[in-house]
């Protein structure tokens, strides 16, 4: 080899060691670039750190805003305790021999729950649960300092299940909160929950939110909670009446109930809802004014249109809410609505959702009418309504009891029916043992995954009325296992309209 080409060997090889040199420093000091111009972490790390201390600084200052205004509620209520008592004690035998029992009819118990306060027209007022204070006789509100007040109850609602809370005495120190609007809440947004659970004050747990409009029965089985916001922070007994705060601080709603177990009896973990705080805002004023809530209604028990629901009901799933029964002596029974129209329109105002027909209905003046817009058997039509006062949820609320048995029917679709006898149609607060009882649902078939139940009644099958067992077989026996079949069912005294798709 010559001494020319060895020399510029030489040059090109500390070349490429100088350039290796140089990127690699490069990629050091910049964390752009690596060894041969290939992207490396850091820079991403040096970012997300970034991110992750914003994030978190938010949550602080999300915290440091509203956590001040977050109060302890204590409570003391005398409950009647002799229906708890052991039934030996009752019994006319007992009774003879030793005479009545001794045992206290009444006891004096404590409860705890959360508030937060608020700004309502220049007065400093505690918003809280209804259950937390219901049949209080002393309530006494304590905030992060230390400070005590006694407090009177302002006004109440059990339906949406919220209190109004005056304070005595001097409080014109005590910080305020801001309140949000829950209409913009999303999921995965930030969820910051504040409150006493199980005695421990103040303590704040954070997620995000897992889910919105939530629709559940109460657990007294009286009425439901509509358009409740679910989410992942934890809340535990002694959180009720808390808010749950969004990452700008602001209050979006009010925490209220926890999933500790499935209807099934599986336990779950990070379920928890607050009731959204539009909704308490619409109804502030009354409860201030008034102590209470007055709400109109129609009298109907109502459904979204899904998808699998259009052709058979001509309207478009979002574009109507379908009525699957009414209640008897109600305004819509009155003005002849029945199961199967579907709400378009109120007062022309379109409603293509169940909370948007609640939310529409509710806030008019009772005795007021209004113009419905209803589509009935594919059929335009307008039919006027004179809304009434809203009943109780207890006057509302119905029970059922497990149904009888019969086994000469078809098996279709993973169901198994019977007939509903008089005494069964009595337990099941039936009015008449029209249809059929489902007394076995298979696992995993079609049936199940529709949400068919045990103990529903079917009523209709492609709206189409069945009457008895021979009336069932006579339709399902001669129906592909695939067949697309639209269900009316009757559930613990509500109708409802169930697709096998």
């Amino acid at each position: 080899m010559n001494r020319k080409r060895i020399l510029v060997i030489g040059v090109l090889f500390a070349f490429i060691v100088a350039a290796g040199l140089t990127l690699t420093q490069l990629n050091n000091t910049t964390g752009n670039l690596a060894v041969g111009g290939v992207p490396v972490l850091a820079q991403d790390q040096s970012t997300n750190q970034a991110i992750s201390d914003s994030g978190q600084s938010a949550i602080k200052t999300a915290i440091a805003a509203a956590s001040p205004a977050v109060v302890r509620v204590d409570v003391t209520a005398t409950v009647d305790v002799s229906d708890q008592s052991n039934d030996i004690f009752n019994d006319p035998f007992f009774k003879r021999f030793f005479g009545e029992p001794q045992t206290p009819q009444e006891q004096q118990r404590r409860a705890l729950g959360s508030g937060f306060v608020i700004d309502y027209a220049g007065q400093k007022l505690i918003v809280t649960n209804e259950h937390v204070i219901d049949s209080a006789d002393t309530i006494r509100v304590t905030s992060p300092n230390g400070e005590t007040w006694d407090a009177t109850v302002v006004g109440s609602d059990k339906q949406l299940d919220i209190a109004v809370l005056e304070l005595d005495g001097d409080i014109s120190n005590l910080p305020t909160v801001a309140l949000g609007d829950s209409s913009k809440v999303e999921i995965g947004d930030w969820a910051i929950a504040i409150g006493n659970p199980v005695g421990m004050s103040y303590t704040v747990t954070m997620g995000i939110i897992s889910a919105v409009g939530r629709d559940l029965q109460k657990p007294d089985g009286n009425g439901y909670y509509n358009n409740l916001i679910q989410t992942d922070a934890a809340i535990n007994p002694g959180n009720s009446g808390g808010p749950l705060v969004n990452a700008q601080g602001q209050v979006v709603g009010i925490n209220t109930l926890i999933a500790r177990e499935s209807s099934s009896g599986i336990t779950v973990e990070g379920i928890n809802f607050a009731i959204s705080i539009n909704q308490v805002k619409e109804v502030l004023d009354q409860l201030v004014a008034t102590g209470k809530v007055t709400r109109a209604y129609l009298g109907v028990y109502i459904q979204d249109i899904t998808e699998a629901m259009e052709k058979t009901f001509g309207v478009n799933a979002d574009e109507g809410v379908l009525v699957s029964d009414t209640i008897s002596g109600s305004p819509a029974e009155k003005a002849g609505i029945t199961s199967g129209d579907v709400i378009t329109k109120v007062n022309g105002e379109a409603v293509g959702s169940t909370d948007e027909l609640i939310s529409t209905i509710s806030t008019k003046p009772v005795g007021s009418v209004v113009t419905l817009d209803i589509v009935r058997d594919e059929a335009p039509m307008q039919v006027q309504v004179t809304l009434a006062e809203k009943p109780s949820e207890e006057d509302l609320a119905t029970t059922t009891t497990p149904s009888g048995k019969q086994t000469n029917a078809v098996e279709k679709f993973g169901v198994a029916v019977g007939s509903i006898s008089s005494a069964t149609a009595q337990r099941l607060g039936l009015q008449s043992p029209r249809g059929v009882v489902i007394i076995d649902v298979d696992p995993g078939s079609r049936a199940d995954w529709a949400g068919l139940q045990k103990d529903d009644v079917i009523r209709e099958i492609n709206r189409q009325p069945v009457q008895s067992v021979d009336d069932w077989n006579s339709m399902v026996q001669s129906m592909d296992d695939n067949a697309v079949l639209m269900f009316t069912i009757v559930r613990d005294g509500r109708t409802y309209f169930v697709s096998l798709n």
